[in-house]
């Protein structure tokens, strides 16, 4: 192409890399996926993200300054947490006339990457991003060249110097209230249950496990804190197996605890499963409380004492940032939205017993 600007990506040079055609390519920008095999789309969608290819398509996007779609991105739709979640900004998108592109990355951050590579190159200029990982440097190249994102249930400052809106509940209280309750229960040997802490949400919650232990005068026990993953046969079963095989491991140990605190609902119900694998009422012998406050709570025999997370508000709060983004105000200050958690106490705590 002898007109071509020295340096600029072609969808060629994008096919090249890929190993493709320029139609498969494109087939592939446009979300046309049906008849093509995993493998392939996500050899392109690496091949644009490591070039940074930008189609014609988000030229004229970011020229008329409309878009009326939100990416949005979850760890993973197996936990029916996310599912809520992705209800919540789809019903707040709809209200403005937005429509949400749902990506499940896996807990991956190349995933991630490669995903919000790809929105930004079919002209989505906004994404919430429900991931909560450590660092957001995975993101940092598509986030300078010009993609809105807002961070889910973390602060975005200082971080691989991204300036990002984020909105968030305050998982350091979240902990807080599910273990004053537990310690006004009499309980004081309290388990800590969640995979490895790969996640700010995750951290925040530890901390915030372990500052309130302190402030009663107990010493956290890193024998009550588990945070090892699990061996499950698909992506379902991991969070609920966490739980189980933590309740199982555990209640064997000398000095077992009297309680858990569960870093989500869905490793609060592996608990449950743990607990009944060794014959173990709850809460007679046992109590249990989790976090986020999905559906399942309420229909657990007996129903789940839990941190509820204000999704609703979390979730409009998020799109209104991020349309608000996209739209007219890509300058001033970012925003940094936390709001309150509040605990739901139902039937799965009770008193301490053999303290």
């Amino acid at each position: 192409m002898p007109n071509q600007p020295v340096g600029r990506v072609t969808i060629h040079d994008v096919a090249k890399a890929a190993g493709v055609s320029t139609s498969t390519v494109s087939l592939v920008l446009n979300g046309k996926l049906d008849r093509m095999r995993p493998d392939t789309s996500e050899r392109v969608l690496k091949a644009v993200a490591d070039l940074g290819y930008s189609t014609n398509e988000m030229a004229r996007a970011l020229k008329t300054g409309y878009v009326p779609t939100i990416g949005l991105v979850v760890p993973t739709v197996a936990n029916p947490f996310w599912g809520e979640f992705a209800r919540c900004v789809e019903h707040a998108a709809m209200a403005k006339n937005y429509q949400v592109l749902l990506c499940n990355a896996e807990g991956a951050p190349e995933r991630e990457q490669r995903y919000v590579e790809s929105m930004l190159a079919r002209g989505i200029r906004g994404v919430i991003l429900g991931s909560s990982p450590l660092s957001l440097r995975h993101i940092a190249g598509v986030a300078k060249r010009g993609l809105q994102i807002v961070a889910f249930d973390r602060l975005t400052l200082n971080d691989a110097g991204l300036e990002l809106d984020s909105v968030r509940v305050d998982n350091g209280l979240g902990a807080k209230l599910a273990l004053e309750h537990l310690l006004a229960l009499g309980h004081r040997r309290i388990a800590f249950v969640s995979g490895p802490i790969s996640s700010a949400n995750r951290r925040d919650r530890l901390e915030g496990y372990r500052a309130t232990l302190r402030a009663a005068g107990i010493t956290p026990e890193t024998r009550l804190e588990w945070t090892e993953n699990a061996t499950a046969s698909d992506e379902e079963e991991i969070v609920t197996e966490i739980g189980r095989a933590a309740a199982v491991s555990l209640l064997r140990r000398p000095e077992p605890p009297t309680a858990f605190f569960a870093v989500n609902d869905m490793t609060a119900v592996g608990v449950y499963a743990g607990c009944r694998e060794l014959g173990l009422s709850i809460p007679h012998d046992i109590s249990v409380v989790g976090f986020d406050d999905i559906h399942l709570c309420r229909i657990m025999n007996p129903p789940i004492t839990t941190v509820r997370q204000p999704l609703e508000s979390l979730m409009q709060s998020a799109v209104d940032l991020l349309i608000a983004r996209m739209e007219r105000e890509k300058g001033g200050a970012r925003q940094h939205l936390t709001l309150t958690p509040q605990l739901i106490v139902r039937e799965s705590t009770g008193p301490a017993r053999g303290e």
